[in-house]
Parts: structure tokens; C-alpha cells; sequence
């Protein structure tokens, strides 16, 4: 008799990208469902018990934080990784906080995210960075905590923050800097 494969929940709003990762996970004998919404992920969870779930940051104009909320309120055994190319410490203690179990950043691939399932427990050995942030990089940060306090309001954080909502959105539309 054969073991039943592990349920898996996918859920990005980049076709391409959630093509490859579901192949990737079928083919490590992965029973794998893919969503591009959270209205899609949800009515997954009325059909399937999953035991983990990749979940995107950023789905259109959908927060992943609030589908890891939902998600862990259907099924709260859910392992959930967030995974975001749009990284930030704001997002990631918020992805934390709702019950992820681990927060990626993009590019990942599946035996990234595997390792990010595997990685449970925090790592007090991880090294630390010897050079502070750069000044791009603590701007990124900060509209990051200013739009979650908003809860990804973008019009609300452009009026706290002082600037102009086009030119709050062109910031967001970039990828965050590393450094």
C-alpha cells in the first residue's frame, strides 16, 4: 500500500512562477493545488485538508497576511511559508505573528521552500550583519510599517507618510533594496 501524498496549497498571482513550483512539487510526490486569489485559496480549503501552503505577500492587490489570518482560522494546523519578492521586517514579523511558519524571500525554488518548512525553530546562531542598513534600504522599512499600519492602505500611508499617493505606489512598484 502507498503512502498518500502531502497536501499542498500554492497561492501566487504569477501563473508562470505557480506552473513551476506546483511541477516541482509533483514531482517530489506533492498532492498539489494552485490559487491566484484569496477568494480562490479559501474556497480550495472547503474541498481539501492541506497540511502546508505556500502563500505569496503580494497577490494583485491582496495582502498574503491577511489570507495566512484566514487560512490558519479554517485549518489551524496548517504549516504556512510566506514567500515575497517585496521582503520586509515589518511584513515578515506580521506573517509571523498570524502563524507562518517561515517567511521567504524571492527567487525560491522548491527545495528552498522545503528547507523553509524544516526550519521550525529560530537559529540564534545566524550571522549578523556588520554593516548597518543603507539609507534606500530604511526607506524601503519604514513605508513597509507605516502601509501595515494602514493594513496596505495606500492612500492612508501616502497622507502619514507626506508624500503624494503616485509617488508612494512607483516606491512600492520597485523591488526593495538589499543592503
Amino acid at each position: 500500500m502507498s503512502e498518500q501524498p502531502e497536501k499542498l496549497l500554492l497561492v501566487d498571482d504569477d501563473d508562470i512562477f505557480l506552473h513551476v513550483l506546483q511541477r516541482a512539487f509533483k514531482k517530489r510526490n506533492f498532492d498539489v493545488q494552485t490559487a491566484s486569489t484569496i477568494g480562490e485559496a479559501l474556497s480550495l480549503c472547503e474541498d481539501h485538508i492541506f497540511s502546508r501552503a505556500v502563500v505569496d505577500l503580494k497577490l494583485a492587490e491582496e495582502s498574503g497576511l491577511h489570507l495566512i489570518e484566514k487560512l490558519k482560522h479554517k485549518q489551524p494546523d496548517l504549516n504556512i511559508v510566506m514567500l515575497t519578492g517585496y521582503s520586509s521586517i515589518s511584513t515578515a514579523v506580521e506573517a509571523i505573528k498570524l502563524g507562518a511558519l517561515n517567511y521567504l524571500c524571492k527567487p525560491a525554488d522548491a527545495d528552498d521552500i522545503l528547507h523553509a518548512f524544516e526550519q521550525a525553530q529560530g537559529n540564534a546562531d545566524v550571522e549578523i550583519n556588520s554593516q548597518p542598513p543603507s539609507v534606500n534600504r530604511l526607506e524601503w522599512e519604514h513605508i513597509q510599517r507605516v502601509l501595515n499600519e494602514h493594513d496596505g492602505n495606500i492612500s492612508a500611508t501616502a497622507r502619514a507618510l507626506g508624500m503624494h499617493r503616485r509617488t508612494l505606489q512607483r516606491k512600492l512598484q520597485k523591488r526593495p533594496v538589499r543592503q
